[in-house]
């Protein structure tokens, strides 16, 4: 019974623990590489500054767009556990799907993105 106890409370910390680690706000857990630089009811716009060999903490953007102002190497660990690396080209515009995740930069030069995050729900009048 204890074994059974011990079973079901260490899920529930772990399903706590992944549940509030995939909700993190980049600008919050990231503060010193992510900065807020303007936010309404349909979008945020966010800086980011990734210095080389710096790795962010995990966390959570819903479906946003990239553009990027210095481009360079990274590699992206993927709430799955999946790890991927690529490379971003200055100039570039990328779009993403929502996603949890943690970024490092694995270039020699520091990753300077914008990103445009689009929010959900938000009122979809047209007014000219």
């Amino acid at each position: 019974m204890r074994l059974i106890i011990s079973a079901v409370t260490a899920t529930l910390i772990y399903i706590g623990w992944t549940t509030s680690v995939s909700a993190q706000d980049p600008a919050v857990v990231n503060s010193k590489t992510i900065k807020v630089k303007f936010e309404n009811d349909r979008v945020r716009v966010i800086e980011a500054e990734l210095p080389p060999g710096v790795k962010e903490q995990v966390h959570s953007h819903p479906a946003y767009v990239i553009y990027v102002l210095a481009g360079g190497r990274y590699r992206n660990y993927a709430a799955d556990g999946k790890t991927t690396e690529g490379e971003l080209k200055t100039g570039e515009v990328v779009y993403r799907d929502p996603l949890t995740h943690a970024a490092e930069n694995i270039g020699d030069t520091t990753l300077h993105m914008i990103l445009v995050e689009l929010k959900t729900g938000a009122p979809q009048t047209l007014k000219n």
